[in-house]
């Protein structure tokens, strides 16, 4: 629709709308990045933000929104001669996640810059969001590449544009919103670190609230811009405030009181490097600006550790981001604040809000703007942690044992814990591949060491100038070359082809039958399949989890980017029952044949953890180690890559999984085996296993 929805109209969603605001205030603070499940406003919030931002005064006619006042000397589209600015909307500018690099960054006219020498240059996104707002929506399911490019950018405040020894900068300095559900994947810490602030939503439980949100909704759709209009003076109050506290910023004291409250905190917390301890100070440094302060005080530092440092305490991506308050209170209570210097109007400058201005976790160092007009509710605060506990469901007593199956085989035992992850090495899938950019198997990429050059098959993206140069040289004399200059026709470019590392499918096909529910053997079992996630998550793969147990096989997780979902729903796996073997191995056939029809290019490795017996054949029939057999041996004919994980203890052991292991055309190896120190030439026998057809011939008369 034209008409955005109003920022004020967005019902809860308290710490969001602080943390845009504060960043709105201060873009110092380093952007936002907004953590959530599916319909919570996340993209609602972010796109209606833009309208209360001040206007921009830029350069007529400067592609890069150049200040009047202060134009970039490296500008383009410079030099930029002293004159009147024209009043634009600050601009809010939308990356979408399949973006090339050249759309973020901007591209260079290559045959123009070889044959004429001159810079020809289409500017990009980061140019458009110039002292505006720039959006990425799903930023986990941006491209690494791309993450790198837009968050250097946005450290640096330019951006610059490399061709093969031409190169143009750019200033860059924008609002940086990111929005992300978790269950589709994480970002690594890295680039987690490199957002200011971090904020988690959810729905409301409460019905009177979700009530409030679907009235609203419905009244905006039949008329947008009635809608608008009824919250128009709500925004213009914010508005001002903002105004209002971007003049005051400069004028805010950050005392030492406060600059030790901000090292202790990090320090306490075992943050790593010194940014948190920047951005703390940068928000705590809005926070008292937006409350209309010219001193920091202690809940301001504490509201600025609520959000700047939740993100940055993620060691993996098992680990839950969160702060335990408590010990933030008891870290704060060590250093009390400095006397602050008297003012003679206490009243915050800007609209009042007619909130708490700036009382702990709900003040939040100055509140957030009002829920008021026609169709407000009551007030709202956020629960307190202990209300929420106190509303939670008591916990469920300890399950009752459960009687034997109908068909005699192990009753289902409750879940066990996983026990310690611990590192592998890599397991790759062997061939050249073209799939996503990622750091398991070899692939030709957009990205890596350069291999050879070739036709470009669209727009040139990466030159390869000694294949262009031998290409224009025999036609010189022909094309009328007269000067030093090289004659260059669009037909003489050569793109360069590039190979490096893709990520892969890692599909896991879990035995939890009761030849497996040993506590302490599934404990290993579970710690197993977890170290080989954490390694999935460090090499940018998607992963998918198949069960199988008592007569079918289920597909607990639908391939998917959240290692942390697969790690969620692999510790609540219970276990019992008969050992369906062929109706997972179905199961994966069928995953596999689906993901590659919605992504040929990414290719599977399949990962079986099973002891290898098979003493049911589900609802098809027959005897089940044949089937089992055959279910293998279809896999292995369509070329997917395969390891066993052997689980078989105890002194006698039966080496069935050796055996699936041929069929499949993969190798086996134990739980033990699957360790970095011992597993030394798993990838080699993966690569053998799959390609050589003598190898699969050798394992079976063995």
């Amino acid at each position: 629709m034209s008409t955005p929805y109003p920022f004020t109209a967005v019902v809860g969603q308290t710490d969001l709308r602080l943390a845009l605001l504060l960043n709105a205030v201060s873009p110092a603070v380093g952007g936002v990045l907004v953590r959530g499940e599916k319909g919570t406003a996340k993209s609602t919030a972010v796109r209606a933000l833009s309208a209360l931002l001040p206007q921009v005064d830029v350069v007529p006619g400067c592609r890069f929104s150049c200040a009047p006042a202060a134009p970039d000397p490296a500008c383009p589209d410079g030099p930029h001669e002293p004159g009147p600015g024209q009043a634009r909307p600050a601009r809010m500018v939308e990356l979408p996640v399949g973006a090339s690099e050249d759309r973020l960054v901007g591209a260079l006219d290559i045959e123009r810059a070889l044959a004429e020498g001159v810079k020809a240059f289409e500017p990009g996104l980061l140019a458009d969001a110039h002292r505006g707002i720039l959006y990425v929506d799903e930023v986990n399911l941006l491209h690494d590449h791309l993450i790198d490019l837009l968050l250097d950018a946005a450290a640096m405040g330019a951006s610059y544009v490399e061709r093969e020894g031409v190169s143009v900068r750019h200033a860059a300095r924008f609002l940086l919103v990111g929005t992300m559900n978790p269950e589709e994947g994480e970002l690594r810490p890295q680039l987690l670190d490199r957002f200011g602030l971090t904020v988690q939503v959810a729905a409301s439980r409460e019905p009177a609230q979700r009530v409030e949100v679907v009235r609203r909704r419905l009244a905006y759709e039949d008329d947008p811009a009635g809608f608008a209009t009824r919250w128009a003076g709500d925004e213009q109050d914010v508005r001002a405030r903002v105004v209002a506290a971007r003049a005051l910023l400069p004028q805010v004291r950050l005392g030492d009181a406060s600059l030790l409250q901000i090292a202790a905190t990090c320090a306490g917390f075992e943050v790593d490097g010194m940014r948190a301890d920047i951005v703390m100070a940068r928000t705590a440094t809005a926070l008292a600006a937006w409350a209309g302060r010219t001193d920091v005080r202690k809940e301001d530092v504490r509201q600025a550790a609520l959000l700047a440092l939740p993100h940055r305490r993620r060691r993996n991506p098992f680990d839950a981001p969160g702060l335990d308050e408590d010990k933030l209170d008891e870290i704060l209570d060590r250093f009390p604040d400095e006397e602050p210097e008297p003012e003679p109007d206490p009243a915050p400058e800007g609209p009042d809000d007619g909130g708490p201005q700036d009382g702990g976790p709900d003040g939040g160092g100055g509140g957030v703007p009002p829920q008021s007009g026609p169709d407000a509710p009551g007030p709202e605060a956020r629960q307190a942690p202990e209300a929420q506990d106190d509303a939670a469901p008591p916990a469920p007593e300890s399950p009752e044992p459960q009687p034997a199956s109908q068909d005699g085989a192990a009753p289902e035992q409750a879940a066990v814990g996983a026990a310690e992850p611990f590192r592998t090495k890599m397991l790759s899938v062997p061939g050249l591949g073209e799939g996503a950019s990622g750091r398991r198997s070899r692939a030709r990429t957009a990205h890596g060491r350069t291999t050879g050059a070739q036709r470009p098959r669209g727009h040139l993206t990466k030159l390869h100038l000694a294949a262009t140069v031998q290409a224009a040289a025999p036609h010189q004399k022909a094309r009328g070359r007269s000067g030093r200059g090289l004659v260059v026709r669009k037909d003489d470019l050569r793109q360069a082809t590039r190979e490096g590392r893709e990520g892969n499918l890692v599909l896991f096909v879990v035995d939890a039958s009761g030849s497996m529910a040993a506590r302490q053997r599934m404990s290993a079992v579970k710690g197993a399949v977890l170290s080989l996630l954490l390694d999935a998550y460090q090499r940018r793969d998607k992963v998918g989890l198949i069960t199988f147990r008592g007569a079918a096989a289920e597909l607990a997780l639908p391939p998917t980017s959240s290692v942390d979902a697969a790690a969620a729903r692999l510790e609540q796996l219970p276990t019992g029952g008969r050992t369906p073997l062929a109706a997972g191995l179905l199961k994966a056939h069928e995953v596999l044949r689906i993901e590659r029809l919605r992504d040929p290019s990414r290719r599977p490795l399949l990962v079986v953890v099973t002891d290898g017996r098979a003493t049911s054949a589900g609802s098809v029939g027959g005897d089940p180690r044949e089937l089992s057999g055959r279910s293998a041996r279809l896999l292995q004919a369509e070329g997917v890559a395969s390891v066993v994980v052997d689980c078989e203890s105890g002194p006698v052991r039966l080496g069935l999984a050796g055996v699936l292991a041929a069929d499949l055309g993969g190798p086996a190896v134990t739980l033990d085996g699957l360790r970095a120190d011992s597993l030394a030439g798993l990838v080699k026998n993966v690569r053998t296993a799959v390609t050589s057809p003598s190898h699969h011939t050798t394992r079976r008369a063995a």
